[in-house]
């Protein structure tokens, strides 16, 4: 069974995923696989220099600054990058999961809806968290302003859609305990995965 994990900038999907692999569940990173694959799949290395218009691996790595600076403000380069990237990172979590030989595996990405990696998983867990805690977890950790974090924070989809279309919801808020929570869930899914055999 592949379970997904989302959740905004600072809602602490990646300190709940940590919890699930001490339980001895595999987590898959999009967000890293997307890095990985962009510094090094030569083919999708030479469309990213195309959709860019220019070469943003002049250094022999990607210059992710530069290539946000062209593609954030141009919906139609954004698109054709995602269009790109998505599909391998899609191919690479369903081997990986296949290989995995766990009762079930996760993938851990920031925006499991917009991408469309909803469809890839069985079920889906968003993690929320209140919004000041948020600021406050990204500017500590990203060193950036609070301006900059609210910014981003409204380029992501909003919670309540999330909640709506998730099989479970984590408040990780700093006055939850998010370890029953998780321990819950993971019952419940090895539940499922046993009454399916």
């Amino acid at each position: 069974m592949k379970i997904g994990v989302t959740g905004g900038i600072g809602s602490g999907k990646t300190s709940v995923c940590r919890v699930f692999n001490v339980l001895g569940i595999p987590v898959f990173s999009a967000d890293a696989e997307a890095r990985r694959i962009m510094d090094s799949d030569p083919i999708v290395m030479e469309q990213v220099r195309k959709i860019a218009g220019k070469d943003v691996y002049s250094q022999g790595i990607l210059d992710r600054a530069g290539l946000a600076s062209i593609i954030f403000n141009d919906e139609k380069r954004l698109s054709e990058i995602n269009n790109l990237v998505h599909p391998v990172i899609f191919n690479n979590f369903r081997k990986w999961a296949e290989e995995s030989g766990a009762p079930y595996v996760i993938m851990e990405a920031a925006i499991l809806f917009e991408s469309n990696a909803s469809f890839v998983v069985d079920k889906i867990i968003t993690v929320i968290a209140p919004i000041e805690e948020r600021i406050e977890r990204v500017t500590r950790r990203n060193m950036l302003d609070r301006d900059q974090v609210l910014e981003r924070i409204k380029n992501q989809m909003d919670d309540q859609y999330k909640i709506k279309h998730s099989d479970w919801v984590i408040n990780n808020s700093e006055n939850e305990m998010i370890i029953p929570d998780i321990l819950k869930i993971h019952e419940e899914i090895l539940k499922m995965i046993k009454y399916n055999k």
